[in-house]
């Protein structure tokens, strides 16, 4: 796997050919494949592919299916030499294209090796394209303003730049689109309560309210992964208080899911589904630059 040089300014990804390539020791491609929990059914997409060691991988340890780009011609051949050496030619093959020309679409899981510029010039284009649910793995460099929804670091023996040989993993998943303002209601008690959320969204950080009856409950719990969505909310004290979890998918304009309700010490659940009232742009949508993505 390779870190693409790019031209900074630009974005550009043309590079000298004889310029080095940067190895991904393979100790990390295997904790970032063990990280997006690949399976037997995704379809690996690796921009930057090097050698092509993460999609070999992939297809070799779970059987995946994927390919990888890369401007350097012969690496890209090294890469197709290495899936047939390997037995994988048919779930592993490369290109030698521009990132930035990549339908990446098809991903289920997404690779990354690039610079810290390449990630956020991409950032916008990977949020509008990838399917809510897509996995983002990427070594050493983070999305700015997109907290990761897991990162670690290790050592990673043979690393040829950085100090130490210690190799930083940042994860995302594509998150759906839930900000907006839904209604629904629900036999509770003999008799139907009427729900109202207001959720505001900064990538997969939710907050906002929730009106039960027309009395206002603070969200608690809130989290979005992928399109799947839970959060909670209480009203009353003591004996008189009521809790609501709700737990769901959404599905364009609509979530469908299961709500349990707590009411003096007895749970009950139901199915719950929502319809979306009034859209509203996730707050994220404002942070990316019109120019950000080529």
């Amino acid at each position: 796997m390779v870190a693409c040089l790019a031209a900074g300014a630009a974005f550009a990804q043309e590079k000298d050919l004889d310029t080095p390539y940067v190895q991904t020791p393979q100790n990390v491609v295997d904790k970032m494949l063990e990280i997006a929990k690949v399976r037997s059914d995704d379809y690996v997409i690796d921009l930057g592919s090097g050698d092509g060691r993460m999609v070999i991988t992939a297809a070799r340890k779970y059987g995946a299916r994927g390919f990888g780009v890369d401007l350097d011609q012969r690496l890209v051949k090294l890469s197709n030499a290495h899936a047939a050496k390997a037995g994988v030619a048919k779930r592993a093959v490369f290109y030698a294209r521009d990132l930035f020309d990549t339908d990446v679409s098809p991903a289920t899981v997404l690779t990354l090796y690039l610079l810290p510029d390449v990630n956020l010039a991409i950032r916008a284009r990977l949020l509008a394209t990838l399917k809510p649910g897509t996995r983002i793995v990427s070594h050493d460099y983070d999305m700015g303003e997109w907290p990761p929804d897991f990162q670690m670091e290790l050592a990673a023996p043979g690393k040829t730049v950085g100090v130490g040989q210690r190799s930083k993993i940042f994860y995302w998943m594509v998150p759906g689109r839930a900000s907006g303002r839904w209604r629904w209601s629900l036999p509770v008690g003999g008799r139907g309560e009427e729900f109202e959320l207001a959720l505001k969204q900064n990538f997969q950080k939710l907050e906002g309210t929730l009106g039960i009856a027309g009395r206002a409950a603070r969200l608690e719990d809130a989290a979005l992964e992928g399109e799947r969505i839970r959060f909670a909310a209480a009203t009353g004290e003591g004996a008189s208080r009521t809790r609501y979890e709700f737990t769901g998918r959404i599905i364009n304009h609509a979530i469908e899911g299961t709500a349990r309700v707590t009411r003096g010490g007895q749970a009950t659940e139901l199915a719950w589904s929502a319809a979306r009232v009034e859209i509203w742009e996730p707050r994220h949508v404002g942070l990316l630059a019109p120019g950000a993505a080529r």
